[in-house]
C-alpha cells in the first residue's frame, strides 16, 4: 500500500496537535494524553461537560468538520482484514494502558517537558512499529 507525502499538511496538523496540548496544558494544567483521556471518559471517571469530553468530542468532530470545510473525505483503504485491525486495536489499547500513555501523552506532551520516561516510552512505541511493519512487510507476507 503507497501513502502519499503530504509534508505541508503534515506541518499543518503537526502544529494543531501542539497548540491543542499547549492550550490544555496552559488553561488547565492538564497534559493531552488522548489514552488516558478516553480511559477517564470510558470509566464514567470524568461528567459530560468535563475538559476531557468536550476535548473527545472535538476530535470526533475534527473528520465531519473537516468534510463539510473541504467538501471531500479522506478515503482510508487497508490490505489488512478488519479483524487484524481491531486485534491490533486492543493491543495498542493494553500497551497504552500498561505504559501509562500513548504518543500523544509520552510523545507530544512528556518530550516537550524533557521528560526521560516518555523519551524511552516514545523510542520503545517507534522501534516496535517499526520491528512490526518489518515483519508483516517482509517475513508474514513470504
Amino acid at each position: 500500500m503507497e501513502t502519499d507525502f503530504t509534508p505541508i499538511a503534515s506541518f499543518f496538523g503537526g502544529m494543531l496537535i501542539g497548540a491543542s496540548a499547549l492550550l490544555l496544558m496552559a488553561s488547565h494544567g492538564r497534559i493531552a494524553g488522548i489514552s488516558g483521556i478516553f480511559s477517564r471518559w470510558l470509566n464514567n471517571q470524568d461528567s459530560p461537560t468535563s475538559t476531557n469530553s468536550v476535548f473527545l468530542i472535538g476530535l470526533f468532530l475534527g473528520l465531519p468538520l473537516f468534510s463539510v470545510i473541504s467538501g471531500t473525505t479522506p478515503q482510508i483503504q487497508s490490505d489488512s482484514p478488519f479483524i487484524v485491525m481491531m486485534i491490533a486495536g486492543l493491543f495498542v489499547g493494553y500497551g497504552t494502558v500498561s505504559g501509562n500513555g500513548c504518543t500523544s501523552g509520552h510523545g507530544v506532551c512528556g518530550l516537550s517537558r524533557l521528560s526521560i520516561r516518555s523519551l524511552v516510552a516514545t523510542g520503545t512505541f517507534l522501534v516496535s512499529g517499526i520491528v512490526v511493519m518489518f515483519l508483516t512487510r517482509h517475513v508474514f507476507q513470504g
